[in-house]
């Protein structure tokens, strides 16, 4: 290696280092902030603190790692422009696409590491994440509940006065509000003096023994008129078991697409076998209940007519429900509006259950695609912030940072435009996932030439020359 590419390859290496330092803290934060609602005031020590946000921090690599190669090319060379090494080295005779080769094969290598990374480490990741959220009530089932305030566990919202305890399992002044079913508020209220946590790592199920206390339950009268009474039936007892299922805890997250679907803990194998099961599935599916639909119809693929049917077709009448009775005419038209209804509502259950298994098909693919994506945007991202940074010739944290958030916000909101279509089959998933790099590769591939043939960003005389003729139209000079 010759020494200006090491040169160039030291001062990319540590600009891209304390970018992605940087950006990478300031993403940890953001994660904080999301998930602060399931960290603050549960009692979490240090160390599962540390491991919740280790095992978060893998899905920030996919948005930190193109902005910091993309700010770091801009700043190396903008920095290299504005203090004329650029043109020091092309009076030597050296391109910029000589000067760039080093610093591509080394952003070649970090895409098939990005690759390896979004294919291993970041569902391996996701798995650990989604468990250890779920596992945290379960180890220590106390953190789930805060003191002074309602706690959402489960089908329960639960207030207690006091833990106390090794583990925080004995709590006083319980007060236990059950979810209803159908999202009227809560007609079961459930206190208690004491009560203690019981659970364990193998089950998902928590119990919640409760001692000396009072079951309420508010009671709906089939008689409207004696709803305004407010009837409620009101128990004792002496000791009463609560078991709460905590895997509900898991489906509650800000980011639903991520946490509710299992394909972001998947590698490429995995996907491709879990897709051509799903697909499989999807076609049985599709199959069987044309199949059931017929049955239910009376429809059948081949109809044969018999000949003695079509000699006899001109001796029935026109309309085949004069041959009945008016009481037997409203009978059958009954019978056909109902049948006709439920096959409507079959049908509309059927396509949104048929939708719902094509979107998670979708979401597969996503994944699948979005592993290489990964890869070519941390490649394309090179290629638009190296010559870009040439042609403006400013380095520091100024005007490259402008550039590069105004590059990576247009990326990062094609992306999540293109995949929230391909979800709803508005576009194919391979076409949601590469819409943003086939857009702006363009780009990269525009700046690259103009960078090579010594071109600015804008050419202010292709811009201004037909305005420049019609003002001399308009206006000539005098002689």
């Amino acid at each position: 290696m010759k020494i200006l590419d090491k040169y160039l390859l030291k001062t990319f290496l540590i600009t891209f280092t304390t970018v992605f330092v940087i950006l990478f803290f300031i993403f940890i934060l953001q994660t904080v902030w999301l998930f602060i609602a399931e960290l603050a005031g549960k009692d979490l020590d240090i160390t599962l603190i540390v491991k919740f946000l280790m095992f978060s921090m893998p899905r920030i690599i996919p948005l930190v790692l193109p902005l910091s190669i993309l700010l770091a090319s801009i700043m190396t060379f903008g920095n290299l422009a504005e203090n004329y090494e650029f043109a020091a080295m092309k009076s030597a005779g050296i391109s910029l696409q000589r000067a760039m080769r080093s610093l591509t094969a080394f952003i070649l290598l970090l895409s098939i590491v990005a690759f390896f990374f979004a294919n291993n480490v970041i569902p391996y990741a996701e798995y650990k994440f989604i468990n250890f959220r779920k596992n945290i009530a379960q180890v220590k089932p106390a953190m789930a509940i805060a003191e002074g305030q309602f706690s959402n566990v489960g089908d329960y919202n639960i207030k207690v006065n006091k833990k106390s305890g090794d583990n925080g399992n004995i709590l006083t002044g319980i007060t236990i509000h059950k979810k209803s079913s159908i999202g009227d508020g809560s007609k079961t209220v459930i206190k208690a003096k004491d009560g203690k946590l019981v659970s364990s790592e193998k089950s998902s199920i928590l119990q919640l023994v409760l001692n000396e206390g009072n079951y309420y339950e508010d009671i709906v009268p089939k008689k409207y008129e004696d709803r305004s009474k407010l009837p409620f039936a009101k128990s004792a007892f002496k000791k009463y078991t609560l078991n709460i299922d905590l895997s509900q805890l898991n489906k509650v997250d800000v980011d639903d697409n991520n946490i509710a679907n299992t394909n972001t803990m998947l590698t490429v194998n995995e996907l491709n076998y879990t897709l051509d099961s799903l697909h499989k599935n999807l076609k049985t599916e599709i199959v069987s209940y044309s199949e059931n639909i017929n049955l239910r119809t009376g429809i059948t693929n081949t109809i044969v007519v018999p000949s003695t049917t079509i000699e006899k077709k001109k001796a029935l009448p026109a309309d085949i429900l004069s041959v009945y009775t008016n009481k037997q005419k409203l009978a059958v038209l009954k019978m056909a509006n109902s049948n006709t209804v439920s096959t409507g509502y079959s049908i509309d259950a059927t396509k949104v259950n048929l939708e719902n298994k094509q979107k998670n098909i979708n979401n597969h693919q996503l994944a699948f695609f979005d592993k290489f994506v990964i890869a070519y945007a941390c490649f394309m991202m090179f290629f638009i912030g190296a010559p870009l940074g040439a042609i403006i010739r400013k380095g520091g944290l100024g005007l490259p940072i402008i550039f590069a958030v105004l590059i990576f916000i247009s990326y990062h909101f094609i992306n999540t435009f293109g995949k929230k279509i391909a979800q709803e089959n508005g576009l194919s998933p391979f076409m949601g996932s590469w819409m943003s790099s086939f857009i702006l590769s363009p780009l990269a591939i525009l700046l690259t030439y103009r960078a090579t043939n010594d071109i600015g960003l804008i050419n202010m005389d292709v811009i201004l020359s037909p305005f420049q003729k019609l003002f001399q139209k308009l206006f000539p000079s005098k002689k």
